[in-house]
């Protein structure tokens, strides 16, 4: 075995050598790119730089496999669906860390299996899109989650995901697995996956966790990719250098063309949405390798898995491909894309979900995406937060919740806009989600119009989706996440050379031949249609994949203010599945102080339903509401109860209401509770074995106190938490005059408190709050609060990525618009505390 330790200077003299030899990939005429000298990947045909954007896909293994049989579904054709909505997105990658453990045995030996056998139909029915292919052949992990793991044969089975990477009899089963599954024929596709063009590198492992001799570690690497290159493959070979990072040098010392990375800048699996403007989270991504290994300069970026986990918001995708462009990146997979066929209840990983179907603007978000990720030079920066929320052909809206594209021939976006095309005349592709100034829709699923010729369009309708509860929170098949309604919505097109008498001709299966006319606007249902003055559509029917429509009883989804300002006018929107295009519906209104008023409300969209309350209702005290609902047919509903019939017959035993409180505006404004938002934090503890975030019994009864504790930390060790608190703000009249916040808490030890109050804009200011030894309250003037960085909660993985963020908003701090609430302490804990029990307790924060 080779030392352990290496001097510096040849450890340099080797990252050389490997940086301009072995690890250079020779252009080989029949490989699709390879690697230049300068770490670049680059097309074999012309040496241009190629780019490559897309998802991880699961269905032939594991939970997703599971869940389709589960199901009784044909898994061929659901792959075929999935990879249809991939191609309609514009995505041109796939990758995915294939389970070894269900198609190996415990000596590597390949299984020709059902896995094994999905994998390959999933492979070629990539090919046919011209979606390209990076193929993780070991994952190491066990094939259970979200549910336990099931018996498997593989060899990481018998040796563990860490042990797979130090012991040489898992060396030994692990070349024989590469040597076979390199040498494994495609039946769909005749070819093995060495032979395969549109297979164009592969990653050996799946976040791999060394330890040991790091020589062991370079051994590893290099005798893995032999086996690779031992049966005749040229492509470009990458290893992981994020999962291990103090490994980084071993690794790179092996004979690779390049090193993947994953980004989760939200953090992972926080059991509910994550709310609030996460966009400073991707302002940039960070590589510290470059900086303290030479060879890694020479090698091509991959990024082989990312997502801002549980964040529901369609802004996040397009920053993240801006960042991973400016940091030199080729390759980024997001994980993981949801099958259309479990979308419904967003089981297989409940902290990502990502479906066309169910997630419409989150989606249209990717495929924003991916025209960013080709479009945008590598190593190019565009500023800091919020100069970099418009770069090139792109912009990103946390306010708007909006992602955007406008380029001449191009327009696509997120959710209502009205950006005006770049050249409207021009336009050859638009995609949206909401409304624009050339689509009015009232649906609020995804549309796709593409230009066929001059005067004909060819348009995709997917169903409404409405969210029903929370995507992130526990999962289970019997919870439903979203539901799909194929109702019959009005589209008004604005399309240039497309005369107002145009006609529209179904061409989907479901609909074939059936004419719409255009009259001021159409009413459309979910498919696909061919527009133009003659309506005669291109024999043939066109591809249309779509879930099934909800047909259960009307529903309604709403979440009540928790405070609002009294005296003040205000609007409550209620979304109202499976309402008819007839349907109408009243907000009955009831105070606390015994007033009572109905009032009719307004259909603002296909499942919108809008009330106004008025002034008389909203002196200060407790507004009680529910909804009634009549459809045309005239079937009552009452919501939020969901009972049909009359809800003033003799005998309506419900009495169900939503509630909110109507508060004088000056009364103090809750920023944090602990017994009220106790579930809503975002933690960061620094060392979780030996710091702790908690909650205690306070002094009064029915009441919470947050208790944090650093049993041991070193200086200057952050522990903190934050809450989104911009519904609060928004809940309140916008001209609060706020001066104060007003903090109860104690400090067993005397430290202080650092208070952070950060924008919608990203600025944050900050104060730090000493806490007496005993609990009490302590005033903290809003001019104590002084610029200063954030800490980026959740934290960002991997965990060299910045914990800190300093924006460069153009525009002031603004009270009324903060969006978070950071506490953290630590930061006064000197070499003299070092190692020393420090710990704090806050019951609530207040604004007054």
């Amino acid at each position: 075995m080779m030392n352990t330790f290496f001097p510096r200077r040849i450890l340099q003299l080797a990252f050389l050598f490997i940086a301009t030899t072995a690890a250079a990939q020779k252009r080989n005429p029949g490989n699709p790119v390879y690697v230049d000298k300068g770490g670049v990947l680059r097309w074999t045909r012309d040496g241009k730089e190629a780019a490559f954007f897309g998802v991880n896909y699961t269905v032939p293994f594991a939970y997703g496999y599971r869940s389709h049989k589960a199901l009784g579904l044909d898994l061929e054709k659901a792959i075929d669906a999935d990879v249809h909505h991939l191609a309609r997105l514009g995505l041109d990658a796939f990758r995915v860390h294939v389970w070894d453990v269900e198609i190996s045995d415990t000596a590597g030996n390949l299984l020709q299996n059902e896995h094994l056998r999905l994998f390959d139909y999933l492979l070629a029915r990539l090919k046919e899109k011209r979606i390209k292919i990076l193929v993780t052949p070991i994952a190491f992990w066990g094939n259970g989650y979200p549910e336990p793991d099931t018996k498997t044969p593989g060899f990481a089975t018998k040796y563990g995901k860490g042990p797979s990477v130090v012991k040489e009899e898992a060396f030994v089963a692990q070349e024989n697995y590469l040597r076979q599954f390199f040498r494994h024929v495609n039946p769909y596709t005749g070819m093995t996956y060495t032979a395969d063009p549109n297979v164009i590198a592969m990653e050996i492992n799946n976040e791999p966790h060394h330890s040991g001799p790091r020589a062991r570690t370079t051994e590893y690497v290099n005798r893995m990719a032999a086996a690779v290159r031992s049966t005749g493959w040229s492509k470009p070979v990458f290893y992981n250098i994020s999962e291990s990072p103090s490994y980084a040098g071993a690794v790179a010392a092996a004979n690779v063309d390049g090193h993947s990375f994953q980004w989760y800048p939200t953090g992972l699996v926080a059991n509910r949405e994550l709310r609030g403007n996460f966009l400073p989270h991707v302002d940039r991504y960070h590589i510290p390798f470059f900086d303290s290994i030479p060879a890694v300069r020479a090698r091509a970026l991959m990024v082989y898995e990312f997502d801002a986990g549980d964040i529901y918001q369609s802004n996040m995708y397009p920053a993240m491909a801006r960042a991973f462009r400016t940091a030199g990146f080729q390759w980024a997979t997001q994980f993981a894309y949801d099958p259309m066929a479990t979308a419904y209840a967003n089981t297989e990983y409940q902290t990502h979900f990502l479906n066309l179907a169910y997630t419409p603007a989150k989606a249209i978000s990717l495929l924003i995406a991916g025209k960013a990720f080709h479009r945008l030079p590598r190593k190019k920066s565009w500023g800091t937060f919020p100069a970099d929320t418009t770069f090139d052909a792109f912009r990103v809206s946390y306010g708007q919740d909006l992602s955007e594209m406008n380029t001449e021939e191009e327009f696509y976006y997120t959710n209502n806009t009205t950006t005006q095309p770049k050249n409207a005349a021009a336009l050859q592709h638009i995609a949206g989600v909401g409304s624009s100034p050339v689509v009015q829709y009232a649906g609020s699923g995804a549309y796709f119009l593409d230009k066929v010729s001059e005067g004909r369009w060819r348009l995709e309708v997917m169903p409404d989706a409405v969210r029903f509860r929370d995507p992130f929170g526990k999962a289970s098949p019997s919870r439903e996440a979203v539901r799909i309604h194929h109702a019959a919505r009005r589209m008004t097109l604005r399309l240039p050379g497309l005369p107002d008498g145009f006609r529209l001709q179904r061409t989907d299966s479901a609909g074939f031949g059936r004419i719409i006319h255009n009259d001021n606007g159409f009413i459309v249902e979910p498919g696909v249609y061919e527009l133009s003055a003659s309506g005669v559509a291109a024999a043939g029917t066109a591809p249309f994949y779509a879930p099934a429509s909800y047909t259960g009883a009307p529903y309604a989804v709403h979440e009540p203010a928790g405070e609002v300002a009294a005296g003040s006018v205000f609007q409550l929107p209620v979304r109202i599945g499976g309402a008819d295009s007839g349907a109408r519906a009243s907000l009955e209104l009831r105070h606390s102080l015994g007033k009572w008023k109905t009032v009719p409300m307004q259909r603002r969209d296909g499942q919108t339903f809008v009330g106004e309350v008025p002034a008389e209702m909203t002196e200060g005290g407790l507004l009680q509401y529910r909804v009634l609902l009549q459809q045309a047919s005239g079937a009552q509903y009452t919501f939020p109860a969901g009972v049909k019939g009359n809800p003033y017959a003799w005998d309506a035993a419900n009495d169900d209401t939503w509630q909110t409180f109507v508060t004088p505006g000056s009364t103090p404004l809750a920023l944090f509770d602990a017994t009220r938002d106790r579930g809503r934090l975002s933690q960061w503890t620094g060392d979780w074995r030996r710091n702790t975030i908690g909650f205690a019994a306070a002094g009064e009864p029915g009441r919470l106190l947050l208790r944090a504790v650093m049993t041991a930390p070193s200086a200057g060790q952050l522990t903190g938490w934050q809450l989104f608190v911009g519904d609060h703000l928004a809940s309140r009249a916008p001209d609060a005059a706020f001066s104060t916040v007003v903090v109860r808490g104690s400090s067993a030890e005397g430290r202080s408190l650092r208070l952070t109050l950060i924008d919608a804009n990203g600025n944050a200011v900050s104060a730090l709050v000493s806490l007496p030894a005993s609990p009490s309250t302590v005033e903290i003037p809003l001019t104590d609060f002084r610029p200063a960085p954030a800490v980026l909660l959740p934290r960002p993985y991997p965990g060299f990525q910045p914990l800190l963020f300093e924006g460069s908003a153009a525009v002031p701090f603004d009270i009324r618009k903060v969006d978070k609430l950071q506490c953290s302490f630590g930061h006064d804990v000197n070499a003299a505390l070092a190692g020393k029990r420090q710990s704090m307790e806050v019951e609530w924060i207040r604004l007054r």
